[in-house]
């Protein structure tokens, strides 16, 4: 696939749809930048125009499909027809499941999942008359794999998973030009784990290994420009988190329960009452990295691999010719 020329990203106002916005920003694309926070809007789109891109802050809440049609609209109207839409956003609750009231779940899955299913309506309306264009689904290894305390967020990446999965073959059937792929990310750098709403009693964290969201985000961009990849993961322990739930689901229900609790939180104590993102945007300009710096790895070895295939096997076959030859010159 070419460059795209115009690119939709939800959740654009921080984290990893913010340093996806900037990627694309980067490559020439013009960005609609969808997200319910006003400051972190403007912030983006402030950062891309003084890059050199172009972009354009539509205020939308992804849960609210209306809205998610009239930015679309207006993108389609004001910059030109999509190429690239990034469904990203989403909102989580850290929480035993005993203490889960209905309505979080229900928040949870209007966002995280229903907005998902939102943003991908809203692209196909205008890309199936045209026959073309992307719909890039970022979803996690916990699409595959659930982990405790993190119930609602992982069922409704399960939930994505299959709905992408039924509109991939749906799209198949009717030989459509549109591609719709899936880039499962592992745990990154962002904000989130300062403003998502958390019952623990000390911080939340992502699960190490942490990665910054560039990394993830130079994977969508990748999946955007090869749409004919149905999944894209990223990161060696995503992919140890998936095979492992194929082969060792039972051993792998026991090493949660024993380690999944503490892995999720830091030393320091959680602040009683502080604002959360649930149901309002937290106030200000968050950025795309969250307060993991020091550890988050800004490269991924199983990520350049898949990036470079070629390169890689044409230095397996190399490898393992010249090995191949030094055995046969000791048999001599």
């Amino acid at each position: 696939m070419s460059e795209p020329r115009v690119v939709v990203v939800t959740g654009a106002s921080a984290g990893l749809g913010r340093a996806i916005a900037r990627e694309f920003g980067a490559r020439g694309a013009v960005v609609g930048l969808i997200a319910r926070g006003a400051d972190g809007l403007a912030a983006a789109e402030r950062e891309i125009r003084d890059s050199g891109g172009r972009a354009m802050a539509l205020p939308a809440d992804v849960s609210d499909d209306a809205a998610v049609e009239a930015a679309a609209d207006r993108v389609e109207r004001e910059i030109g027809p999509i190429d690239v839409w990034v469904n990203n956003a989403m909102v989580s609750v850290f929480s035993p499941v005993k203490e889960m009231a209905a309505a979080e779940y229900r928040r949870v899955t209007e966002v995280t999942y229903l907005g998902y299913v939102h943003g991908t309506l809203a692209a196909l309306r205008h890309m199936l008359p045209r026959d073309r264009g992307t719909i890039v689904q970022v979803s996690s290894a916990l699409a595959f794999r659930a982990i405790p305390l993190q119930s609602a967020y992982c069922a409704a990446k399960h939930a994505v998973k299959g709905f992408t999965e039924s509109l991939r073959t749906e799209l198949l059937h009717d030989r459509s030009g549109v591609r719709v792929t899936m880039v499962h990310m592992p745990a990154l750098n962002t904000p989130q784990f300062d403003w998502v709403r958390s019952r623990l009693p000390r911080k939340a964290q992502p699960v190490p290994p942490v990665f910054q969201p560039e990394v993830g985000a130079r994977a969508v961009v990748y999946a955007a420009l090869h749409p004919e990849r149905r999944n894209l993961t990223v990161g060696g322990s995503s992919l140890k988190a998936i095979l492992g739930n194929r082969v060792v689901p039972r051993a792998l229900d026991w090493y949660l329960a024993r380690t999944g609790y503490g892995s999720q939180q830091r030393e320091e104590p959680e602040r009683p009452g502080r604002p959360d993102n649930l149901l309002r945007p937290v106030a200000g300009d968050h950025g795309a990295h969250g307060a993991f710096d020091a550890r988050a790895r800004e490269h991924s070895a199983q990520l350049w691999l898949t990036e470079h295939r070629g390169a890689a096997l044409l230095a397996l076959g190399i490898a393992g010719a010249a090995a191949a030859t030094a055995w046969r010159g000791r048999e001599r």
